[in-house]
C-alpha cells in the first residue's frame, strides 16, 4: 500500500444552481495537481435541497460529464454526492469517478428525517468499498455519521483477514447548531475503526437559512486532527501515510476483538 494524497474542497454552495456551482468548483480546483483523490461536499451541485423534481439529474447528465472531465483532467478520483433520478426514484447518490470514466456509486442509507429527506428520496441498502492506491475506502454521506454500525460492519476484505478499510469518508451539509457532534463523531469513527477519516462539509448559508461552518477535517487513526478548517472556503491537500496506519494497527491490535454481526436492511 502506497501513501495516498487526498484533496478536500470546502465550498460555499449556491442554492439550487448547478451550473454556477460547477463553474465555482472549476475555479477552486484550478491549482490542484498531483493528488490521488478529490472529495467534494454532499449535494455539491445544489446544496441540501428537497426540490428533487426540478433539480434531479440522470446518470448521463451534465454533472456526471463534469465529474468525468474533472477526474480525467486532474488524473485523480473525484467523489461527491448529488441528486439523481433513477428508475422512478430519487437518490442522494455519491459518485466515485475514475479518470478513465469508470465509476461506482453509493446511495445514502440514512435519510435525514429532521429535514424530511425520507419524503423525497429513496434510501440505499448497500455500501461500496472502492480502492485508490491500494487503499480500501468506505465513502458515506452526512447523516450516516450518526450510525456507527453502518461504518463498523465487515467488508469483503475482512474475510481475507484484513481490516475492513483504511480510509472512511463522509461528505456533508452539516449545520452550525450540531457542529460539535460532527467533529466528535468523526474523531470517534477514526479511533474505533483505526482508520483515517476525511469529513468534507460545506460553508455558507443555504436556501433554508441554515448556516454551515465547514469544519472539514482529516483525522488520523489515533483521532488526531491533521487538517481542520472552519468558516471559509478552502482547498487542502494532504498525503496520508501508509506506514502510520500499519504502525497503529500493529501496535494496538484492538480490532482483533471486534464483534461479528449482520445488518438487516429493510
Amino acid at each position: 500500500m502506497n501513501d495516498l494524497t487526498v484533496t478536500i474542497i470546502q465550498a460555499d454552495l449556491l442554492w439550487e444552481n448547478s451550473k454556477k456551482n460547477l463553474q465555482h468548483f472549476d475555479e477552486l480546483l484550478e491549482p490542484v495537481m498531483g493528488t490521488d483523490l478529490i472529495v467534494l461536499p454532499e449535494m455539491f451541485t445544489t446544496g441540501f435541497s428537497m426540490n428533487t423534481k426540478v433539480l434531479a439529474e440522470t446518470m448521463t447528465g451534465n454533472s456526471m460529464s463534469w465529474l468525468y472531465q474533472t477526474a480525467s483532467k486532474k488524473n485523480a478520483i473525484v467523489c461527491g454526492s448529488l441528486i439523481i433520478a433513477d428508475k422512478g426514484n430519487y437518490y442522494n447518490r455519491l459518485i466515485w469517478m475514475h479518470p478513465d470514466g469508470d465509476y461506482t456509486y453509493y446511495d445514502k442509507r440514512h435519510l435525514f428525517t429532521l429535514g424530511d429527506e425520507q419524503k423525497y428520496f429513496t434510501a440505499g441498502n448497500s455500501k461500496i468499498f472502492p480502492e485508490c492506491n491500494d487503499w480500501k475506502i468506505l465513502p458515506l454521506i452526512c447523516y450516516d455519521l450518526r450510525f456507527p454500525i453502518w461504518a463498523r460492519q465487515s467488508s469483503p476484505y475482512t474475510e481475507m483477514g484484513n481490516h475492513p478499510y483504511d480510509l472512511l469518508i463522509y461528505v456533508a451539509n452539516w449545520p452550525e447548531k450540531r457542529i460539535y457532534a460532527w467533529e466528535h463523531l468523526l474523531i470517534a469513527r477514526a479511533i474505533e475503526n483505526q482508520s483515517y477519516v476525511v469529513g468534507v462539509n460545506r460553508v455558507g448559508t443555504d436556501g433554508n437559512g441554515f448556516y454551515h461552518p465547514g469544519h472539514s477535517c482529516i483525522i488520523d487513526p489515533m483521532g488526531e486532527k491533521l487538517i481542520s478548517v472552519s468558516g471559509v472556503e478552502c482547498v487542502e491537500t494532504l498525503k496520508l501515510s501508509s506506514e502510520h496506519i500499519k504502525k497503529v494497527r500493529n501496535g494496538l491490535p484492538f480490532l482483533e476483538g471486534r464483534d461479528e454481526f449482520e445488518i438487516k436492511v429493510f
